[in-house]
């Protein structure tokens, strides 16, 4: 009987779902039981009960989503749109005779802007940001290795690995003391659906790598000297070093390194994609450097460069300000 299954029961299943077969992230699970938790919350308040699965129409959806746009931006109406349809998508997949009431729902126009790119000389000053912080600190060379320096000294490693390597900021969290293979000259990443790829490895990134490995015994608990033997990368206090954590220091670095206290670690990745388009690689080597599943998703780093290229053309060409009109 299609009334038997309510909404709550179906999300739990569907949460399970992306967390076991298709793997996904920790953030992605929570991104979608947050969104569909919401769409709960509204039904039990509209319906004064719990809601029957089948209850969820097209017409209620409408309702949510208009409810929604009160308070929310586009761009998060467009996101919690995209949770509705995996759930019914994935709902339809698993009983067949079930209507899908997403299917034609339309998706709000989402303008989105540009992302954060460095220039070249920007990214190399924020790359060089924590070695002019620790050689500001030393004022004469030879000096032995403190905390405080231990910690500028794995700054640069993060900032190396996020630019020079592409990482995404959890995949660089996650990192294992194993993974850098510098004979080999890569890197073992464990990207989004738990897939493992490896990406090259610069020379400055190794040179930051080898300085870290002199400075980690440092970064471990004050008192007992205790420290998480698996990860890379650690806190000051010996710990694994977290998302926020990595969030907050290149924020630091970016204002330090290039004026830019709006940057973060994506920004960073975004970059490095650019860079290397710029430079003339391949968009399907990026694509496979980068992790992506999608060719389409990596395309877009080709309309970033273009529209870069004409940002910068409107500001210092001197045409620009009065372009000619286009001549029948």
């Amino acid at each position: 009987m299609r009334g038997e299954l309510d909404l709550a029961r179906a999300t739990d299943r569907f949460v399970a779902h992306l967390a076991g077969e298709r793997r996904a992230s920790p953030h992605t699970v929570a991104a979608y039981q947050r969104d569909l938790r919401q769409l709960h919350v509204f039904l039990v308040e509209r319906l004064g009960r719990e809601p029957a699965l089948h209850e969820v129409d097209k017409l209620t959806l409408r309702a949510w989503l208009g409810e929604l746009t009160r308070a929310r931006g586009t761009s998060t109406i467009a996101r919690k749109l995209a949770s509705v349809r995996a759930f019914f998508k994935y709902l339809s997949r698993t009983e067949p005779s079930r209507e899908n009431p997403a299917e034609g729902l339309a998706t709000p126009r989402v303008r989105r802007p540009l992302p954060l790119v460095l220039g070249t000389d920007a990214a190399a000053h924020v790359m060089d940001a924590p070695r002019e912080r620790v050689a500001a600190a030393e004022g004469l060379a030879g000096l032995p290795l403190d905390t405080d320096r231990a910690r500028l000294v794995r700054d640069r490693l993060i900032l190396e690995l996020l630019y020079g390597s592409g990482l995404r900021v959890h995949e660089l969290a996650a990192l294992d003391r194993d993974a850098l293979a510098l004979e080999a000259g890569s890197l073992a990443v464990l990207g989004k659906g738990r897939k493992e790829r490896r990406v090259p490895v610069g020379r400055a990134c190794q040179a930051a790598y080898d300085d870290y490995l002199e400075a980690r015994p440092l970064l471990c608990h004050p008192k007992t000297g205790a420290q998480d033997p698996r990860a890379l990368l650690l806190s000051q206090h010996g710990r694994r070093l977290g998302i926020r954590q990595i969030q907050n220091l290149v924020k630091r670095h970016g204002q330090a390194g290039a004026g830019r206290p709006d940057l973060h670690p994506h920004a960073l990745r975004h970059t490095c994609a650019t860079h290397m388009l710029e430079g003339g690689a391949d968009v399907r080597v990026i694509q496979e450097f980068l992790g992506h599943q999608s060719l389409s998703t990596t395309q877009r780093y080709t309309h970033l460069s273009i529209e870069r290229l004409l940002r910068v053309y409107d500001e210092s060409h001197p045409l620009a300000v009065a372009r000619p009109r286009n001549r029948r």
